[in-house]
């Protein structure tokens, strides 16, 4: 039974990264669609920053390192992005502490914290066309893994694995939060950027969890 340790969940935030990066074009078309048209440049920035910041001062124990992570993408990301991704990363680091890894329980809660901080801060709800559509049914699957007595590579692989259909079906969806709101019916047929991120979120922490 395999753990998430530092140096894997360290891992992920530099996937991640790279993740955002490579698909940066692509999620800046899809919030040209119905938001600012930023959200790919901006999770770009931010990313890339916390990037800096872990080679800058490399963090001893989860709760340092998320703590880190999140009041960069705060600090770096503009518009509601940073605020939620940041949010979800200092309560993950919160709820894990200073510990250097985590069991899949502990995993779990960590990321179900953090989950329960963006429908906080952002007061969205599933069906809301919002990254939430695809976090809070990522993290069910995830539970069920744990459930079921996954480790946490493979609980986490669960939650990636339905991540694109989750992002997909945000597409018929009409906004009720955030700029895309505004556009009402108009917003529907478009893919939410937020849910496209977050899928490369869970994706990245499968395959930084499921290197040996």
């Amino acid at each position: 039974m395999s753990d998430a340790t530092l140096a894997g969940l360290l891992d992920w935030l530099r996937r991640f990264a790279a993740a955002v990066a490579e698909e940066e074009t692509h999620l800046t078309e899809l919030d040209q669609k119905i938001g600012d048209g930023d959200h790919g440049s901006n999770m770009r920035r931010g990313t890339a920053a916390v990037v800096a910041a872990l080679d800058a001062d490399a963090p001893e124990d989860v709760k340092a390192a998320f703590t880190q992570a999140g009041m960069t993408l705060v600090k770096t990301v503009g518009g509601a992005s940073g605020p939620l991704y940041g949010t979800f990363m200092l309560r993950l680091g919160t709820t894990a502490g200073a510990v250097d890894a985590l069991d899949a329980a502990g995993l779990a809660a960590a990321l179900r914290a953090g989950l329960d901080g963006v429908v906080q801060r952002g007061r969205a709800e599933r069906g809301d066309k919002t990254m939430v559509d695809v976090l809070a049914p990522g993290l069910d699957a995830l539970d069920e893994a744990v459930a079921a007595g996954a480790d946490a590579a493979a609980a986490a692989r669960a939650a990636a694995d339905g991540a694109p259909g989750l992002r997909d079906a945000t597409a018929p969806l009409v906004a009720r939060k955030g700029r895309a709101s505004y556009l009402g019916e108009r917003s529907a047929g478009h893919v939410d950027p937020g849910s496209a991120s977050t899928t490369l979120l869970l994706q990245t922490l499968a395959d930084a969890l499921g290197e040996p």
